[in-house]
């Protein structure tokens, strides 16, 4: 690879896995500089950006429709330092829409998802709204999938993070696209006995529907629950949990106390609605740890069904997850251990930054979407 490059990030408001994986491709692949919509001040995710020098474009906003408003406005009218570049990664939903600052060399789109509340959630978003401002989200729907769909067809190279993004981009935008599947650095992650908890780190969003795994936990107080996050639903999960001690919050925790406590728990949890990839179930299974799942999504591209967890049926209920953490009994998940091991180095760092090292090497002026193959896909 020759040439400069840098990344564009939609924010850094926490550590997800799609943070994760730019930091990664900007320390690993590169090095790559860094630019983001906006940065939160302080906690684990200015930590983990140690060493890097990032550009914030200043975009925050507490009130979150208007936050979208101005991450658009932001790439795309403060981006004009992308013309010092010969190479951009795009990461995110909005950073997409700077490309046409960047004409003069290579753009390629490293795609976690479309927006999705301008696709295929749109619905469900709205239906969650006051009726006073939905019509103002359907504006903002409207204009966004003008806007990224765009972007996206400027860009000389979509790499996708899985099969399901990979069908998203083609249903929805007509393009093709190539996956590189998510990095999981397996080293950091390590069996450290078994304590008597289960473990759940989504973030605490709707979508994510954590909510079901603490009133399924509401259901078992001989069972324990820690739920390692944060996220705007945290008070009303609080909430649930009132009043039963078999259920505790830590917050968001720095990486070396999260990988601890992963390492001793007996399970992890995690059902989100048709996630994009996710990262939380191969971090589980690296440590050992088997995952009780949701069988649709990203997770079926990395859980195995019976050997490294359990797959809980489509959108589950209370009782399906109850009957599941029943059923991954402590001497059931100690059994999983190495299969669980062994499914997480598919997906290991080094294959991650091979290809990306790839992509970023063989990409050049004049192509285009269509023209992609998948060269770099891996079937774990």
């Amino acid at each position: 690879m020759r040439g400069k490059g840098i990344v564009l990030h939609d924010h850094f408001a926490f550590l997800g896995g799609a943070e994760r994986l730019v930091v990664l491709l900007a320390k690993g692949a590169g090095p790559l500089d860094l630019a983001a919509g906006y940065v939160v001040p302080s906690g684990p995710v200015r930590s983990n950006l140690q060493g890097l020098s990032v550009r914030d474009l200043g975009a925050f906003s507490a009130v979150p429709l208007w936050r979208i408003f101005r991450l658009e406005r932001a790439f795309r009218a403060r981006t004009g330092f992308l013309s010092r570049y010969d190479r951009v990664v795009y990461s995110g939903s909005v950073a997409p829409l700077a490309v046409h600052n960047h004409r003069a060399g290579v753009n390629i789109l490293y795609c976690h998802s479309i927006p999705r509340f301008a696709y295929d959630l749109k619905e469900e978003y709205l239906r969650r709204l006051p009726p006073w401002q939905r019509p103002v989200m359907s504006l903002l729907a409207a204009y966004t999938r003008e806007v990224y769909g765009k972007a996206v067809r400027s860009m000389d190279r979509i790499v996708v993070n899985s099969r399901n993004v990979r069908e998203r981009v083609h249903r929805y935008l007509g393009l093709d696209s190539e996956i590189v599947y998510p990095p999981c650095e397996t080293s950091l992650f390590r069996w450290l006995g078994q304590e008597d908890y289960y473990l759940s780190t989504a973030r605490m969003e709707k979508e994510k529907r954590v909510d079901r795994i603490v009133r399924a936990f509401t259901k078992m107080t001989d069972r324990k629950l820690v739920v390692a996050s944060g996220g705007p639903e945290e008070k009303r999960l609080k909430r649930l949990a009132e009043g039963y001690g078999n259920i505790r919050f830590t917050g968001w925790l720095k990486d070396d106390e999260l990988m601890k406590l992963m390492g001793r728990a007996v399970a992890t949890i995690y059902i989100p609605l048709d996630e994009d990839f996710g990262m939380s179930p191969l971090e589980s299974m690296a440590a050992g740890k088997p995952v009780i799942g949701v069988a649709e999504g990203g997770l079926l591209e990395t859980v195995i069904h019976g050997k490294t967890g359990l797959l809980l049926p489509e959108d589950p209920s209370e009782d399906h997850i109850v009957e599941a953490v029943l059923g991954m009994t402590p001497r059931r998940a100690a059994a999983m251990r190495r299969d669980s091991e062994h499914r997480a180095r598919e997906f290991d760092t080094t294959l991650f930054l091979r290809h990306m090292r790839d992509v970023l090497g063989r990409t050049g002026p004049g192509i285009r979407p269509g023209d992609i193959s998948a060269k770099n896909e891996e079937r774990p």
